[in-house]
């Protein structure tokens, strides 16, 4: 990855951050913990990595994306908005009556959605099956799940693990959030999944470096471990835990807000120059 590239999408995932704090800041609810650690992943995968078309969001070829930690919504929808799915206007809607933003992501409200998740454990399996239909349709779309280190705990995503190996599905790219926590604590306080890597390579997958694609030819899924910090580039929302913003009672966390959602406003007024300039 060159020097140029690199700093795009570091753009772009700032703008995502900003969306996920718009979002959360409104909503006075969330996750903009797990939001923000996944804000570099969505930024690659959207901006550069995928095939998608905003104008036609159900096109049968384009590449696939599972948010198996669905309550980390927000970054999913900064990245859709950034990419023309729908208006950035609507990211404050998030989590409102008759807002196409829920609180989990949902395939029937949200243009570009392509599984509804929000039970953990779930959405990797959703993954496998839409890797395997395209292996029996002979498609070559790729298809891309996230999962968060907590949700790695859960039984079934090794039963999927072990169905995605068995059946080759190199089509499929699994990256998990090694962000170290989850609602509960640390991983180690709850009950640790480590080592990760070690763990998808005795399932028959792939191990490779964060968010490199595999070689076609390769028979086992690839797994990803990306390890991020939950506050990277937004240290004001290391005080926050999952759920609720809790923004009304933390005054010297509300401050910095304000002006994060005062940024976002003027971004918003001038969207043609930050999406199009860069």
């Amino acid at each position: 990855m060159d020097d140029k590239l690199k700093l795009e999408l570091q753009k772009y995932a700032l703008k995502i951050r900003m969306a996920v704090i718009e979002g959360t800041y409104n909503a006075k609810s969330g996750h903009p913990g797990g939001s923000l650690s996944i804000a570099d992943i969505m930024a690659y995968l959207y901006a550069h990595e995928m095939h998608v078309n905003p104008q036609d969001p159900n096109w049968e070829d384009r590449d696939r994306l599972v948010l198996s930690k669905g309550h980390t919504a927000p970054a999913l929808y900064g990245a859709l908005a950034l990419q023309g799915f729908f208006p950035l206007e609507e990211i404050p809607t998030l989590r409102k009556p008759n807002s196409r933003l829920q609180g989990h992501p949902s395939m029937r409200m949200t243009p570009g959605v392509d599984m509804s998740t929000g039970s953990l454990g779930q959405g990797i399996s959703s993954a496998v099956g839409m890797a395997l239909g395209a292996k029996l349709k002979d498609k070559d779309y790729r298809v891309y799940t996230i999962l968060g280190d907590g949700e790695i705990e859960e039984g079934e995503v090794w039963e999927a693990a072990m169905f995605a190996s068995a059946k080759h599905l190199d089509n499929l790219v699994a990256i998990v959030d090694n962000n170290n926590l989850q609602i509960d604590g640390t991983l180690e306080e709850v009950n640790s999944p480590y080592p990760i890597d070690e763990k998808f390579a005795a399932f028959g997958w792939y191990v490779t470096a964060p968010l490199m694609r595999p070689a076609a030819a390769r028979a086992s899924p690839p797994s990803s471990l990306q390890r991020r910090s939950r506050a990277r580039g937004s240290p004001i929302w290391n005080m926050l835990w999952n759920g609720m913003a809790k923004l009304r009672k933390r005054k010297s966390i509300l401050r910095p807000c304000l002006s994060s959602v005062r940024s976002w406003q003027s971004w918003t007024a001038n969207k043609e120059v930050f999406t199009n300039g860069n």
